[in-house]
């Protein structure tokens, strides 16, 4: 028997408004009083308030008309995705939100297309209908023809105004079904989220399948055979609130009381003690895209940056890392993540909440390299790419790529796509007005084409209107090798990387170039070279800084000049052969693009 309890979320195209209509849900609900009301008020971080955008999914109940509304807010943009993925599990309906301004984009297609798999009630909505740039009929066409439905099912709101949301929460009770029960009587609850408390030990999001959980019962994880007693049940009002219990169906937080992070993993089972449970099924195992090392500034912090890098996997499942060791930068971590986005993100978060400064080399992405003697063996940085004489082959990883555009750019996005590399599949239109209507152009391009500027010469190609999501294939063969980088005749591993043989001149070029203009100068003229094995692609010298040791003199011959200009040139020969040039952060990452 169903109970009077709605879980949903909203999935939607960045910058659509899901963070918008979620502040209007607390309004109307009275979850939240207008005294301590704020924009984004779900957002918890200041880096979300500061970028626009939301990082972490934030689950609510809210208390409407009679019934309990267990929301999920979820993230936008395409390095988020297993954010998004996570709350999916929770829920059996979901918001689609598009903007009236903007119509369907790539990501409003492939969160659809995680909803519909996870077989969820869709609600669509146009959102931005009082914008004088607005076209919500148009936006509502493309979302019947996504969705199969008549373009009058889809609901016109205006988040910002409020206009029309109370009909999304009506429609939300009315279409999306009521969780089940269960049928077992042991309680199980499936972890999605959870964060570190330093006093309480780690506190897990969970989703309640079957049975009852309370405070001061003793529980189980089937995962990692972890065990102890729950300290606190509650709900999310956004707040913690302590409850009484929670029932099947109900989305809250665990207070487990464990100390060791890695004792609670996120796709989790927590079940009643002594119980006889089967494990619910859990998540996909995430798959890093970009991966980078991360290294204190100061080498004595490794014990800080293990600790910190613990805590943010705890709260951000889709990280990844693992201790490696460089000769150049001492001991780090080799760290995974599912975008550059996610990357930057992460530096910031270890800056703000742990106050590490951490240096990164550059990214780069996995490949798969089989050696002549039959092994195969993934590498995930330059300096593990085997020489050419023990490589039979290396495969590089290939994602399926949508964009999604107004026709009109097609031409300038087909060329753009070929530029990286890209193989054409398919072309599919939204819309019924063949002035207006959206292309959604399917390619299969090199995971690295994406890493770098593609993103950029998608928006200046299409005047900013193409929007791009993509999905993981599987490894191609390609021709790569590795490009080092000499400063002052010092290899310096960090910013060694893996370039395709046919570019590997032009990315010397533009390396040396780059570094030229990003090395502070110094006493000592540098040269900066870029190489591959032995020989020597490209090169550029960084002139010395210029001090005039003369200026003193006042007057007697021209030999007192000439000794002040041969001391200098000798001490700065010395400098030269001793000195060490410091690598700028900024420079690791500058290295990435392609624009020259």
């Amino acid at each position: 028997m169903a109970i009077e309890v709605r879980n949903f979320c909203i999935i939607a195209h960045i910058d659509h408004g899901k963070s918008t209509l979620a502040d209007r849900f607390l309004e109307l609900t009275g979850t939240v009083s207008k005294r301590v009301m704020q924009a984004q008020f779900l957002d918890q971080m200041d880096l979300e308030r500061e970028r626009g955008i939301t990082i972490k999914l934030q689950p609510v109940t809210m208390n409407w008309r009679g019934y309990q509304l267990n929301l999920i807010d979820t993230p936008g943009h395409v390095d988020f995705s297993y954010e998004v993925s996570r709350s999916l599990a929770c829920v059996e309906g979901a918001i689609l939100l598009v903007d009236a301004t903007q119509g369907v984009q790539a990501q409003t297609i492939a969160n659809l297309e995680l909803a519909q798999a996870a077989g969820l009630v869709i609600v669509p909505v146009v959102n931005k209908i009082d914008l004088p740039a607005a076209d919500p009929t148009a936006a509502a066409e493309e979302l019947g023809q996504l969705l199969g439905v008549a373009p009058a099912e889809v609901l016109h709101i205006s988040a910002k105004s409020g206009a029309g949301v109370a009909t999304v929460l009506e429609a939300v009770i009315t279409h999306v079904p009521g969780p089940s029960t269960g049928e077992l009587l042991s309680a199980r609850a499936l972890i999605f989220d959870s964060h570190y408390d330093d006093y309480r030990g780690v506190v897990a999001a969970v989703r309640v399948r079957d049975g009852t959980l309370k405070a001061g019962q003793a529980y189980q994880l089937l995962g990692t055979r972890a065990s102890g007693t729950l300290l606190e049940v509650g709900r999310f009002s956004p707040k913690l609130v302590p409850t009484e219990n929670l029932t099947a169906g109900a989305i809250g937080y665990m207070v487990t009381g464990l100390k060791d992070i890695r004792q609670v993993r996120v796709g989790d089972t927590l079940a009643a003690a002594k119980a006889t449970s089967i494990a619910l099924p859990g998540y996909r195992e995430v798959r890093p895209m970009v991966f980078a090392g991360f290294y204190p500034a100061a080498g004595q912090e490794i014990e800080s940056l293990r600790e910190a890098l613990m805590k943010l996997s705890l709260n951000d499942a889709s990280l990844v890392y693992e201790g490696e060791h460089s000769p150049a930068l001492g001991y780090g971590f080799r760290c995974g993540f599912l975008g550059l986005l996610h990357l930057d993100i992460t530096r910031e978060r270890l800056r703000r909440e742990y106050s590490l400064e951490v240096t990164i080399t550059t990214p780069s992405v996995a490949h798969e390299v089989e050696l002549k003697n039959g092994e195969v063996k993934i590498i995930h940085g330059a300096l593990e790419l085997p020489t050419p004489d023990r490589v039979a082959e290396v495969r590089e990883p290939i994602v399926r790529v949508d964009i999604v555009t107004p026709s009109r750019y097609l031409g300038a996005l087909m060329t753009a796509a070929q530029d990286f590399r890209g193989t054409y599949q398919t072309t599919d239109y939204l819309g019924v007005s063949a002035a207006d209507r959206r292309a959604i152009l399917r390619y299969e391009l090199p995971l690295n084409a994406i890493l770098v500027d593609f993103y950029d010469r998608l928006k200046s190609a299409s005047s900013g209107y193409a929007s791009l999501s993509y999905n993981f294939l599987g490894y191609r063969p390609c021709a790569v090798r590795r490009l080092d980088v000499l400063v002052a005749d010092e290899p310096v591993e960090a910013l060694s990387t893996i370039v395709y043989a046919d570019e590997a001149t032009r990315r010397a070029r533009s390396v040396v170039t780059k570094l030229k203009g990003l090395l502070p100068r110094q006493m000592f003229e540098v040269k900066i070279q870029a190489a591959i094995g032995g020989k020597i692609l490209a090169a550029e010298r960084l002139p010395a800084m210029r001090k005039d040791v003369t200026a003193k003199l006042y007057g007697g011959d021209v030999t007192r000049k000439r000794k002040l200009l041969d001391k200098q040139k000798a001490g700065k020969k010395r400098m030269r052969l001793s000195g060490r040039v410091d690598i700028p952060s900024e420079a690791y990452l500058a290295l990435v693009s392609r624009q020259d």
